[in-house]
């Protein structure tokens, strides 16, 4: 109850305080209880070895699986102050792109000090990223090494299809509710991915994730549709997706060739991304990748 009484004050509070900025700090000095708001941070903190000092995580934090034994304060993009708060955290580390604004004004307002972590979509975002919560949590030794031993190991997964001349056009779908497909422009992680896999996204005439018409589809003229490997009963089966009419009408859909991948291991951007970059590759290029 005591708690619970403390969060509420200092929830209120937060909301009638001084500007936001007062407490967005680069480096948090009590690093004895920290939340992670986003999976690609609650990974490098493990990688870095400095898991102990998490108290709580947000739901995209699944990876490694010792993570989901944490509390859950939330969905990153739907964050509750109170909720955040309630665990009494000493920093907390933020993804860019958490949210919602007035959330996250409320968090930035509050007594403790919050890191915004930058979240790029390619090697040298992920390299950003392990430094700025290296920093944040003053491991700077630690993270510069799993930095250098990160981009060693993209640099290898890309140089897997340097020599590939002709680029699979990818067309990556975040969902397909209704039968309205919901796809991938550029700016986005999984533009990101594609790329790094040596593929070519075969959507590029929007920014960020949109509903895309039948007609745009068979344009697209993908090799390959992408999806994230969610499971549940809101899942798409590949059945499905590639009984849709546009999906049917495009080289994808006559070929059958449908990848599946583990959103938070394919869209992370964090430790594993070499590893997902290679597996995309591979999946793409198959033998080719030998010559």
């Amino acid at each position: 109850m005591l708690r619970k009484l403390r969060t509420l004050i200092a929830a209120a509070a937060a909301l009638v305080a001084l500007p936001a900025a007062a407490n967005t700090v680069d480096k948090i000095e009590d690093t004895s209880r920290l939340v992670a708001v986003g999976g690609s941070i609650t990974e490098i903190v493990y990688a870095l070895g400095e898991e102990g000092k998490l108290i709580a995580r947000d739901s995209t934090g699944v990876y490694p699986p010792q993570a989901l034994a944490l509390p859950d304060v939330g969905y990153m993009r739907a964050l509750s102050p109170e909720g955040v708060l309630s665990v009494e955290p000493s920093g907390i580390l933020a993804l860019e792109g958490s949210g919602p604004a007035d959330a996250l004004e409320v968090l930035k307002k509050a007594s403790v000090p919050i890191v915004m972590v930058p979240d790029g979509f390619d090697r040298e975002g992920i390299i950003a990223k392990i430094r700025t919560v290296g920093h944040a949590i003053g491991v700077e030794d630690k993270a510069a090494k799993l930095a250098d031993e990160v981009d060693r190991q993209i640099r290898e997964a890309q140089a897997l299809t340097a020599k590939i001349a002709e680029r699979k056009r990818v067309l990556f779908i975040l969902s397909t509710q209704g039968g309205k497909l919901l796809a991938s422009g550029t700016g986005t992680a999984a533009d990101g991915i594609i790329a790094m896999a040596g593929g070519v996204n075969a959507v590029d005439g929007y920014a960020g994730y949109k509903q895309i018409s039948d007609e745009a589809v068979i344009e697209a003229r993908p090799d390959f549709v992408l999806m994230m490997d969610r499971g549940g009963e809101h899942d798409t089966a590949a059945d499905q997706l590639l009984a849709h009419p546009a999906i049917a009408a495009t080289p994808a859909g006559r070929n059958k060739a449908v990848i599946r991948m583990d959103g938070a291991y394919l869209l992370g951007f964090g430790p594993r991304t070499a590893a997902a970059a290679r597996e995309l590759a591979t999946d793409l290029y198959g033998n080719a990748l030998a010559n």
